[in-house]
């Protein structure tokens, strides 16, 4: 039998643009922006503490992140080779057995360092990591059920990453209880968020038997919940915000939530050709809530 074109064109060495390419550098954004409420959060010295915020935005992006997906384009090899097969992967440009290697090897680099910034950190990284294999590998593969999958990735990229932030800054201790509390309810929340994403996949998913949420609920039904998930923190969040005695954080909160809701609206009208708009839109104005958030927790610190 002659070798595919692909297999054929197959490179025998690791490029650096596939390996780049394979950690996804655009998907980077979401734990390094928690783990800058992380810091803003905690109140410590930002400038003075520089070293540590370089060495946290590192771990929180280019390694943890960037594991979390070598380990799923890995695991997920036979199914890109179908969907998308000019992924470094299937198409060879990462060769052999060497997907998994680097995820071994990303993974091993982002614990060293994490236990050297403090044992809360390390803490917070390993439960990431442990999260990160259990979401794409066998036998747990989290991602095949919506509602297991996407409450991994939350926690994830939302709360482990905005204690991180803020365990980094204060010399690896354990943050503050209210800390803790606005990443949980972030977390929450952003479980709603990758339910949005989703929707673009729909169909390879019934196909390929991933039980997603809309897969499960139906259009509709998964539009509803992604919607009440997002926003049901958020009014939590506002109410603690009041009783922090943050009365302007929280109105501003209470905005960034209205704002939302006008999108949610439009969005559940015609969800399956509007969940991209408004992940776009609806996600940037409830990013600018956390942070709004980290600056309340800021300001009871000092």
């Amino acid at each position: 039998m002659n070798p595919s074109p692909t297999a054929a064109a197959a490179p025998a060495r690791l490029s650096p643009s596939a390996i780049l390419e394979v950690s996804h550098p655009i998907t980077w954004f979401p734990p390094m922006w928690a783990f800058a409420c992380g810091v803003v959060s905690s109140g410590a010295l930002i400038l003075q503490q520089w070293w540590l915020l370089l060495a946290g935005v590192l771990l929180a992006g280019p390694l943890m992140c960037g594991t979390s997906q070598v380990v799923n384009d890995w695991f997920d090899r036979h199914v890109d080779a179908i969907n998308e097969p000019n992924r470094p992967i299937p198409s060879g440009r990462i060769p052999g057995r060497w997907g998994l290697y680097l995820a071994l090897i990303w993974t091993t680099v982002s614990l060293v360092l994490a236990w050297f910034l403090g044992p809360w950190v390390f803490g917070a990284a390993l439960l990431g990591m442990a999260l990160a294999w259990a979401y794409s590998a066998p036998p747990f593969r989290l991602k095949g059920n919506g509602w297991w999958g996407n409450l991994a990735v939350g926690f994830s990229y939302e709360g482990l990453a905005w204690v991180t932030g803020a365990a980094v800054m204060l010399g690896g201790a354990m943050p503050d209880w209210r800390i803790l509390v606005l990443a949980v309810l972030y977390s929450i929340g952003a479980h709603g968020i990758m339910t949005l994403n989703d929707f673009k996949a729909i169909e390879g998913d019934r196909q390929m038997g991933v039980r997603s949420l809309p897969v499960q609920l139906g259009v509709d039904g998964a539009a509803r919940l992604a919607s009440l998930v997002m926003a049901l923190p958020q009014v939590v969040v506002i109410a603690f915000l009041f009783a922090w005695d943050k009365p302007a954080h929280g109105i501003a909160v209470t905005i960034v939530l209205l704002i939302q809701v006008a999108l949610m609206v439009r969005f559940l009208r015609s969800p399956l050709e509007r969940a991209t708009w408004f992940s776009g839109l609806g996600v940037s104005v409830y990013v600018t809530g956390m942070m709004i958030s980290a600056f309340a927790v800021r300001a009871l610190m000092g």
